[in-house]
């Protein structure tokens, strides 16, 4: 028997044009209603009930006052819109994500939580969150953000002026050059090629609201409520960045501002923003701890399981403690042939080089201790660090690190401008009742 789910699917496809995407109909009886016709796609009543629910839940969780429930659904919509129709693009793109590559993310997912795969489908459960559609929004997101590097992140470069630039601005010691801030954010949207009635309305509405903010009005509320930025939905909030890693409209303002300032409306090709310095904390000498280390690596496969895995990765350590060499064992039994051939080496490491649960591994170990068996979404790991040393900041070091920051600044600035012009260039029609 077809499942609720997908024979409301087929009913849906199939009834499209008779029913000119007002609902889904069986018998007279309404199953769903679309709330947003997108492209050659909709979005359903009970679709956007489902997102409102997860929302609200999350904002009680961190106390933020909720906005009234049209509002926050028309945020939620605007949100899944987008979301529709990067969607739309990455399937006409023939972008996929395949079994292994989705079941790798939700173990890195489940890792970074402290749990197994199993422990963690529990804890959905209990959470009343089905499994089979987290995994989904998961392979959603992977298509999105695959999506987003071939039409934005591929497109950008970072001259080397541009970093030469960065590292003096750094040097100068000025306000903020090695400070944090915490920025709010809201943008009040302008059609592409807008006309001189459109941009005059959004400059009228976006005045009002800062305003407003200024004499008190919350911000997170005011975010919520009105934002057409991406972080809408987490209140503005943009998190804690370094100066090189605020969008460039922002920068030389925040450097004039103090923790609690409003400032905006501030012009842009999309629209105007407003933003609001919620903290800031100071910088100093940055000292890199460094880690030469080597491992041996044991891939589960489909004749050996997970557990084989592990406990063949014991069998190793245990050959090792009783005087067998790490290198030899390496280069007859690690699965990374790379480090293989060098007995596992690989070499000296920055912080930040290898996945989460190696680095965390490896950091609690002491010169020349061998770990337990650690999981990765590569396998299971033997991990010894050889040496470690701590210096400030090599030159290599920072200019990469410098061109790390301005490409993700640039990132940041032109996906923007492009989930507007997708956004713009779309056939969307809105049917959510007020």
């Amino acid at each position: 028997m077809m499942s609720k789910l997908f024979l409301r699917t087929f009913l849906f496809t199939g009834c499209l044009s008779l029913f000119g995407a007002v609902g889904l109909v069986r018998a007279g009886e309404l199953l769903d209603r679309v709330v947003a016709v997108v492209d050659d796609g909709v979005i359903l009543e009970s679709e956007l009930t489902a997102q409102l629910q997860v929302i609200k839940k999350n904002l009680r969780q961190s106390n933020t006052q909720l906005p009234p429930d049209r509002i926050l659904a028309r945020q939620i919509l605007e949100r899944m819109i987008v979301g529709k129709i990067q969607s739309q693009m990455a399937d006409k793109a023939g972008i996929k994500v395949d079994e292994e590559t989705l079941r790798l993310a939700v173990q890195q997912i489940a890792q970074r939580n402290n749990l197994s795969v199993e422990e963690f489908r529990q804890s959905l459960r209990k959470e009343n969150i089905d499994y089979a559609d987290f995994v989904e929004q998961i392979r959603n997101e992977i298509v999105v953000g695959r999506l987003r590097a071939s039409q934005v992140n591929n497109q950008i470069k970072v001259s080397d002026r541009e970093v030469e630039n960065y590292l003096q601005s750094q040097a100068g010691g000025g306000p903020g050059g090695d400070g944090e801030y915490l920025l709010g954010h809201i943008l009040i949207a302008t059609p592409r090629a807008a006309s001189t009635a459109e941009v005059q309305k959004a400059k009228e509405k976006a005045d009002k609201l800062a305003g407003e903010i200024k004499k008190g009005l919350d911000f997170k509320q005011a975010a919520l409520g009105a934002s057409d930025d991406e972080k809408a939905l987490k209140g503005g909030d943009l998190g804690w960045r370094k100066k090189s890693q605020i969008p460039s409209l922002f920068a030389e303002i925040v450097d004039k501002m103090k923790e609690g300032d409003v400032e905006g409306p501030i012009r842009s090709s999309s629209g105007f923003h407003i933003i609001k310095l919620l903290g800031v904390k100071g910088g100093g000498d940055h000292v890199v701890t460094k880690t030469r280390v080597r491992h041996i690596l044991i891939k589960p496969t489909e004749v050996l399981s997970d557990e084989e895995a592990k406990q063949k990765l014991l069998a190793l350590r245990h050959r090792i403690d009783n005087g067998e060499d790490f290198a030899a064992l390496a280069r007859g039994h690690s699965d990374d042939k790379g480090s293989a051939i060098k007995g596992g080496e690989l070499g000296w490491v920055q912080p930040g080089a290898l996945v989460p649960p190696f680095e965390a591994a490896m950091s609690k170990l002491t010169v020349n201790q061998i770990s337990e068996p650690v999981q990765t979404q590569f396998g299971w790991h033997l991990i010894q660090v050889l040496e470690r040393e701590q210096s400030n900041d090599g030159g290599e070091y920072q200019k990469n690190k410098a061109r790390e920051e301005i490409f993700k600044r640039k990132v940041e600035e032109e996906s923007e401008l492009w989930l507007r012009k997708l956004r713009d260039e779309a056939y969307v029609e809105i049917r959510l009742k007020e």
